[in-house]
């Protein structure tokens, strides 16, 4: 039995998916590697990872398919996967093998103990090309060692969000609910954690730093230039999330009270991207996203609409969008999100 199914979506990655896939390897036959080749055709990455399921039979597969976007290389990873648990790693970062080792061994025990264990969470640094300093994302507000419930976490500060990067899922538990991420669209690694969570009773977080996640590509998605080229695919995900909220009712409170923070954030996001545009209809979309969220759901509006960052976003005037975009960079500093 596979304990962890890996699938790394590659889109000519030939550059730097070596570096990815042999941070992996060590976990063995307790893994499954899916390299999924999402239609490549600038560089050799098919040919890498055919290598890599020769070299390692019953390790690494290798997937082959039409370009479909980083969503649908998600979505055939889950549909491939054997393993009791799913992981996403993007092609152009790496794990800590030392700490990858310890969280498959832990996942084993989970796996032979009394209680389902929906979601584990862990640590990633921002691996930021020339910084001396690596950032960490911790997650102080979960309890360490031990599988607990929502209602026994405190509280998480803004900026401290579950990113794919942090977190592993049950298999079953992304079937049982049906994730499918849209194609050709960026940003759905927000869908990957946010959908899910409804579903999610218990939880285990693990106070190491496990994912290193690369930031210095140019043509990195969270490059605020090419976030800002490709905002019709930030607005649609945005408005999937507030469909995922307005569409479950969601008893828990402590879940309800983390996706309406986690979906603050994002439509903050979009929100001041439409706005450092500077072009009229990009002014409009973000006027038409608020309505879109206001016509879905009218109480999940006021509490975003009349809350810090509705407020800040929403300043009348050319002089009140610049003062959105200064908020915005001074929050940024002031609460470590990216």
């Amino acid at each position: 039995m596979k304990i962890l199914s890996i699938a790394i979506p590659c889109y000519n990655s030939a550059a730097y998916m070596r570096r990815c896939i042999d941070s992996l390897l060590p976990g063995g036959e307790d893994v499954e590697i899916l390299i999924v080749d999402d239609g490549s055709t600038k560089d050799n990455t098919a040919e890498i990872a055919d290598e890599y399921e020769k070299n390692y039979p019953g390790i690494v597969k290798a997937i082959h398919q039409e370009n479909g976007g980083h969503g649908e290389a998600v979505n055939a990873g889950l549909r491939n996967a054997t393993g009791v648990y799913y992981k996403v790693v993007d092609s152009d970062d790496w794990v800590d093998v030392d700490v990858y080792l310890d969280i498959i061994k832990t996942l084993k025990e989970l796996v032979a103990g009394p209680q389902t264990v929906d979601m584990f969470i862990s640590n990633f640094v921002y691996d930021k090309a020339g910084a001396k300093h690596k950032k960490v994302m911790r997650y102080k507000a979960f309890p360490e060692k031990e599988v607990f419930q929502w209602d026994h976490a405190k509280k998480l500060h803004i900026g401290r969000y579950i990113l794919m990067h942090s977190v592993i899922y049950r298999t079953m538990l992304l079937r049982e609910c049906n994730l499918e991420l849209p194609k050709h669209t960026f940003y759905v690694d927000n869908l990957f954690v946010f959908q899910p969570l409804p579903y999610v009773k218990n939880l285990y977080y693990k106070n190491v730093n496990f994912y290193h996640y690369f930031i210095g590509r140019d043509d990195q998605s969270v490059n605020e230039k090419v976030m800002i080229s490709r905002i019709d695919q930030q607005i649609r995900v945005n408005k999937i999330m507030i469909d995922t909220m307005a569409d479950n009712k969601i008893a828990d409170k402590r879940i309800r009270q983390y996706m309406t923070s986690y979906l603050d954030i994002i439509t903050t996001v979009t929100s001041v991207m439409l706005i450092r545009s500077g072009t009229e209809e990009n002014l409009e979309k973000k006027k038409e996203l608020w309505q879109y969220l206001k016509a879905k759901d009218g109480g999940l509006y006021f509490r975003l609409r009349h809350g810090l960052f509705g407020r800040t976003m929403n300043l009348p005037g050319r002089g009140g969008r610049k003062l959105s975009v200064a908020a915005y960079k001074i929050s940024q500093k002031f609460y470590g999100f990216n």
